[in-house]
């Protein structure tokens, strides 16, 4: 195995040492090393991308047989996040949330997740087969946004099935939630390991937890047995690349690899891994301080942010002031801090909220043009568990004629981002009231065949 001098990412240094040989090229891929890379994007980007987008050589290491510097850098980001063995993905932490659910989740077992789960998970119940055991968050009102999970919700949906005589393969927490609620793994993963099953969370915007005295314990620090983390959100690796950790020994680690050996391209970015590889050596030169400028520039904000409702604040800010935000709701705006976050963006912000304000009057006038109504999570049937509602036959019906039939499709709106209707479950009228709401307020329909929602895709009745 290499080693690691002077905090050098291993990774990024081999990768830095192939390009720049003057090897004869006939591998793959077709723009040789950049020497034909298309003109309209190197303009953009520069060549020095291409040179540097290399397949797998000998001296960089294979990601499904890792060695070389391909092991050091992944044997480096374990120790760094406190992980007894951690894996590199260029699927994003969607693929790394597949694996851990396949890994865990057998045909007919039964996986405890919220309801409000991001949709990689709902893929994952279908790539796996197993039948979820829904726990249906509550809502913090004022903000509109989903509560965190607690560990009496867990433990009633564990004894639920008990009383059926089943059991839990898996509990999957997300933890951060997108407008950043927290659940008390420590107190979950202790009930999960009193019954051996392994507790997964999606950690996707937390990888900077457990790095700062006021940030909270990172997922692994609260004894989760398998977590995924979008290192590209936080932290500063390329977009698509990830990091999924494992610790303990209840995960079979021979059935993630396995896992990720299904999942993931053959051809996996170099790019993408080296800058998973660097993305850990910068926050492992200054651990403990990486963090200052940017939690004080939140704390910052926070004293002068006040709640601005409505899609139409986004749309003003963006024009008016090219304030990008992360997450557009009824009631809130999420914004998103960061490492490479500057004061002037910051102040900027403000100063855009402010004319906001005074230009479209006070707070509370504009609340009153804004009718919230919560996800209709409290009545969900599910008559098809989702993989075979994605295996069975579909048609398409009018929306209104749909109450009654089983959901053929996954319709999840952005805003919130959560699933309304999963494949497999009963469509009622409420449902159905709840998604012409939120379409008719501006929402993104993603999932549905038809983005008007004028239709829907229900499964044939067998």
């Amino acid at each position: 195995m290499m080693s690691q001098q002077n905090g050098v990412p291993p990774l990024v240094t081999a990768l830095k040492s192939s390009a720049i040989k003057n090897a004869a090229s006939f591998h793959f891929p077709g723009h040789n090393r950049g020497h034909a890379a298309p003109a309209s994007l190197t303009e953009v980007i520069g060549r020095t991308a291409y040179v540097h987008d290399l397949p797998v050589l000998p001296e960089l290491g294979n990601l499904f047989c890792p060695h070389g510097p391909i092991l050091e850098a992944q044997v480096e980001a374990a120790k760094l996040f406190g992980s007894s063995q951690t894996w590199f993905l260029v699927g994003g932490t969607t693929s790394g949330i597949h694996a851990a659910i396949m890994a865990t989740c057998s045909p007919g077992e039964f996986l405890i997740l919220p309801r409000n789960s991001h949709i990689s998970a709902i893929s994952a119940l279908v790539l796996s087969g197993a039948v979820p055991k829904y726990i249906i968050p509550s809502s913090v009102n004022h903000w509109h946004i989903a509560a965190a999970v607690t560990p009496s919700q867990v433990l009633k949906a564990m004894e639920e099935l008990e009383m059926e005589g089943k059991k839990a393969a898996a509990v999957f927490i997300t933890s951060p939630t997108y407008h950043g609620i927290c659940s008390n793994l420590s107190k979950i993963s202790e009930l999960c390991h009193s019954r051996k099953i392994p507790l997964i969370v999606d950690e996707a915007h937390g990888a900077h937890f457990g790095f700062h005295s006021k940030l909270p314990k990172s997922a692994l620090q609260q004894g989760a047995d398998l977590v995924v983390q979008s290192t590209h959100k936080v932290l500063c690796s390329l977009t698509q690349s990830s990091m999924l950790h494992m610790s303990g020994n209840i995960v079979d680690k021979e059935k993630i690899c396995r896992c990720l050996r299904t999942l993931q391209t053959t051809s996996p970015s170099f790019l993408l891994l080296a800058s998973l590889d660097a993305a850990r050596a910068q926050l492992s030169e200054n651990p403990d301080i990486a963090f200052n400028q940017a939690i004080a520039l939140a704390d910052e904000a926070k004293c002068v942010l006040k709640q601005i409702p409505g899609y139409e604040a986004d749309e003003i800010l963006y024009k008016d002031e090219e304030v990008i935000g992360e997450l557009v709701g009824n009631t809130c705006i999420t914004y998103v801090l960061n490492l490479g976050t500057c004061r002037e963006h910051v102040e900027r912000l403000l100063l855009g909220i402010k004319r906001l304000a005074e230009t479209y009057g006070s707070i509370e006038q504009a609340e009153k043009k804004v009718v919230n109504v919560d996800a209709p999570f409290d009545d969900i049937m599910m008559s098809l568990i989702p993989r075979d509602a994605f295996f069975a036959g579909k048609r398409k019906v009018a929306i209104r004629e749909s109450i009654g039939e089983v959901a053929g499709e996954l319709i999840c709106p952005y805003p919130p981002g959560v699933p309304v209707l999963i494949p497999g479950e009963v469509i009622t009228e409420k449902i159905v009231d709840y998604l012409l709401h939120v379409r008719s307020k501006g929402a993104e329909i993603n999932g549905a065949s038809d983005s008007s929602l004028s239709s829907i895709v229900v499964c044939r009745k067998l």
